[in-house]
């Protein structure tokens, strides 16, 4: 997917909203543990009721790779149901891989090529030769992590290198690797105040943007000081949305959920 489909795509919904599907299986409905593949059938149920609100999802890989081979299969799944019945639909593999290039090329191969994810989120801290492997797909995107919503973020990623810090050399560094026009960027919605700086070393890249709800982040903040003429913002909300209720009416309560945040973001698109 292009970014300009992705934008096509939020101008048509209204939403620059992403669902991040992260799915613990102590935390699903007790009814759907009885499922072949309780994974699958949770994720297919919140797809159907939310798809026309959101324009993107994000599994973490995290949450399948935990459940071993069944993990992984429900992940396949999941991304191959998207792929066929919405592939207007951004999707993101949450994966914060990075790696010496032949490890990077092979992971880039997993999630890009064989799963047929859209994107894949990469971890910069190996440099250049890490993260160029990912940006050789053609209408693929790397999300780079750049300044994070966890409070461990202030260990490294602030601190003051030759007067900057850490995040903007990030920022600006990868801006020189080959393909960069394939990059977005992770910026956590607790890190709002920040935005200002980022948007003036990347001023048209898309963010990737977790921590809106849950985490205590601003989406008007976000948008206030991060959105650019073309959008340029993907907000994901995980367990704001999908565990909205662990009752039978689960998926109804998600589509509830993700339809106030989908409300709000068209009240601002249409300022």
């Amino acid at each position: 997917m292009t970014t300009q489909d992705l934008v096509t795509q939020i101008r048509k919904k209204n939403s620059f909203l992403c669902i991040g599907l992260d799915v613990d299986l102590e935390k699903i409905p007790p009814h759907l543990l009885s499922e072949e593949d309780p994974i699958f059938a949770f994720n297919k149920a919140i797809i159907d009721a939310t798809h026309h609100l959101c324009v993107a999802y994000k599994p973490n890989t995290a949450f399948y790779e935990a459940y071993g081979l069944k993990g992984w299969k429900a992940l396949e799944k999941t991304i191959h149901y998207l792929n066929q019945h919405h592939p207007e639909m951004f999707t993101i593999a949450d994966a914060k891989r990075g790696d010496i290039g032949n490890t990077s090329r092979m992971y880039a191969k997993a999630f890009l090529e064989d799963l047929g994810f859209d994107s894949v989120t990469v971890a910069p801290y190996m440099g250049k030769d890490s993260v160029e492997p990912f940006l050789d797909f053609k209408d693929k995107h790397t999300i780079l992590l750049a300044l994070t919503s966890n409070q461990g973020a202030f260990d490294f990623q602030t601190k003051n290198i030759d007067g900057k810090e850490v995040y903007k050399h990030v920022l600006e560094t990868s801006k020189s690797w080959e393909n960069s026009e394939n990059l977005m960027y992770v910026v956590g919605a607790t890190k709002a105040e920040y935005l200002v700086d980022i948007r003036s070393i990347i001023p048209n890249s898309f963010l990737l943007v977790p921590g809106v709800g849950a985490q205590g982040g601003n989406l008007q903040d976000v948008c206030k000081y991060g959105m650019t003429s073309t959008i340029g913002l993907l907000i994901n909300s995980s367990r704001g949305i999908i565990y909205a209720s662990s009752d039978e009416h689960y998926a109804e309560a998600a589509a509830q959920k993700a339809k106030e945040l989908q409300q709000e973001m068209a009240f601002i698109l249409n300022q």
